[in-house]
């Protein structure tokens, strides 16, 4: 199968396998008005299996948001056919209202203006807390 190239976007790249349709929605890449293309287990040297993004414009990514959802991901900036910069991105250290503390007893669950926020705990099990409550919250 072959996808176009894009001329001028972004290309969300090494995403974890069967995770794009996640991230695309996660994103709101649906309301933009533009193409994006999601494929689906590509075949990776590197990883086995992957998925790749590309929108055919560029936009502001939240990096907090792939980050969390995986710290794998690359992001190539296209310009007139050619890749003009790769960045990695990397598990958050803090994480805003991506996820929603689970603690019936929290602020957050009284307060419903108040930003759910959480705080890496542990790296290598990707375990985060709440901010307010300290309830651990892993992926």
């Amino acid at each position: 199968m072959n996808i176009d190239s894009i001329r001028e976007g972004i290309v969300i790249d090494h995403i974890q396998a069967k995770k794009g349709l996640e991230i695309y929605n996660a994103l709101k890449l649906g309301d933009l008005d533009c193409s994006v293309a999601i494929i689906t287990n590509a075949r990776s040297n590197k990883m086995g299996r992957k998925d790749i993004i590309k929108i055919d414009k560029t936009i502001d990514l939240d990096l907090d948001i792939l980050g969390y959802m995986d710290p794998n991901i690359t992001i190539n900036i296209i310009k007139k056919d050619e890749r003009v910069d790769k960045y990695h991105v990397e598990l958050p250290k803090e994480i805003v209202n991506i996820i929603k503390c689970k603690n019936p007893r929290c602020i957050t669950s009284v307060e419903q203006e108040l930003k759910h926020i959480f705080v890496l705990k542990d790296k290598e099990k990707k375990l985060y807390r709440c901010k307010y409550c300290e309830t651990l919250c892993e992926d």
